[in-house]
């Protein structure tokens, strides 16, 4: 189980993926955060519920990943962590 840590939405300039995030993983590049694309991925709030997404690809050359979730996460989920499960 890998952590990391939840950075903005998808977005473009005029609309906003409410359910695609980016995620700051522990990838010092490319080509190391290319070994997470498929992973499965945790969030749990502060009331314990559990919202479950997947790592779709890589985000930028600086080793940050794009994740797809069932529903979209809450605004306060930024700058929170996430559990990268190894299924």
């Amino acid at each position: 189980m890998t952590k990391a840590k939840v950075v903005q939405f998808r977005r473009s300039l005029k609309h906003v993926h409410e359910r695609h995030f980016i995620l700051d993983v522990e990838a010092k590049d490319r080509k190391d955060a290319e070994k997470f694309i498929g992973k499965h991925v945790e969030w749990k709030s502060v009331a314990g519920k559990i919202i479950r997404g997947k790592i779709s690809g890589t985000h930028g050359n600086k080793g940050m990943v794009r994740a797809i979730f069932e529903k979209g996460l809450p605004g306060q989920a930024l700058n929170t962590e996430v559990e990268i499960k190894n299924k």
